[in-house]
């Protein structure tokens, strides 16, 4: 090589020394999965279980259902309380049936017809009076029998003018406060007669069941566990030295036994927390054998292929300096 050409020759290799080299680094890990517990929402005895482990189930397709005596007489009981409330209300805002008016009607004509007489008699008392036939004693008592029935069709009106009246205002306030309680408490027990039938929430493949026809479920007690194709991960652990290098919504690369292809998949999470892969202490010699957990989520369309506790390859590009 002549003089001329070192130069140029020491040039290109510095330039190429100081180039970025993507390297491909292939990392260990394992599938996991994070199911759906389907629980009983209510208390009762398991009469139905229309899936088994293995099986792909959709969203709303029926799991399971329990005992439905108990809350269906709930039910029932909710209704006739319903019922009364609103005859209640009802009765409240007409005022009396029309018999009763009917009855208040009839004491008012006898009690009109009573006056009338009354007040001939008083006029009869009157002109005999005057011509001095009977005493003053005779007047006033027809004057206060006149009195007397006046005061009865008075008050006769004012009854019938009452049973005419619909309820007080407070009192059909508080029927209709009472038609809300008895709507609420209906629908309240229409649920929780629905949420005797369990239906699955996701689309996914039945991992588990819990509990067989015959046996007795508990509120919060887990069923049946769904495993949906989005909830499928994969987990592998890099070094310290490679934490650098990854980013979130970083692209990497998934290969198992008996896959068809390389399963793509997208790193959501980077532990921030250190792990040994044999226990040592924590010091400058050993910052190698530190490791960090990540955590990679294909596509479910991907999912699929993957099975949790299935040991995986992961590879990724790492740019290096």
């Amino acid at each position: 090589m002549s003089a001329r050409t070192l130069p140029l020759a020491f040039v290109l290799i510095t330039l190429l020394a100081g180039c970025q080299s993507a390297e491909v680094e292939t990392f260990q890990g394992y599938v996991e999965g994070e199911p759906v517990l389907v629980a009983a929402q209510q208390s009762g005895q398991l009469t139905s279980l229309t899936v088994q482990r293995g099986d792909d189930v959709k969203s709303g397709a029926p799991l399971f259902s329990q005992d439905r005596a108990t809350e269906a007489a709930s039910v029932s009981q909710a209704r006739a309380q319903l019922a009364q409330a609103e005859a209640q209300l009802a009765n409240l805002a007409t005022g009396k049936r029309p018999p009763e008016i009917a009855v208040v009607e009839a004491q008012l004509k006898d009690a009109e017809a009573r006056r009338t007489l009354s007040a001939e008699q008083f006029s009869r008392q009157q002109a005999l009076v005057a011509k001095g036939f009977v005493s003053a004693e005779s007047l006033d008592a027809a004057r206060t029998q006149l009195a007397r029935d006046e005061a009865s069709v008075a008050q006769m009106k004012a009854q019938l003018a009452t049973a005419r009246l619909p309820g007080r205002s407070d009192e059909r306030a508080a029927a209709q406060a009472q038609v809300a309680a008895s709507q609420a408490a209906l629908e309240q027990s229409t649920i929780r007669l629905e949420q005797t039938s369990q239906r699955s929430p996701v689309s996914g493949q039945v991992q588990d069941i819990y509990h067989r026809v015959g046996e007795w479920a508990a509120p919060g007690q887990a069923v049946v566990s769904i495993l949906p194709a989005e909830n499928i991960k994969v987990r592998f652990f890099v070094p310290e030295s490679t934490l650098g290098a990854l980013r979130t919504r970083q692209a990497v690369a998934i290969h198992c036994d008996g896959c068809p292809a390389t399963v793509p998949a997208t790193i959501r999470f980077i532990s921030t927390t250190a792990e040994y892969t044999p226990p040592v202490l924590f010091s400058e010699k050993n910052r190698h054998r530190l490791v960090y957990l990540v955590e990679a989520w294909p596509q479910p369309k991907d999912a699929v292929q993957l099975h949790p506790g299935q040991p995986v390859s992961v590879t990724l590009n790492i740019a290096r300096q």
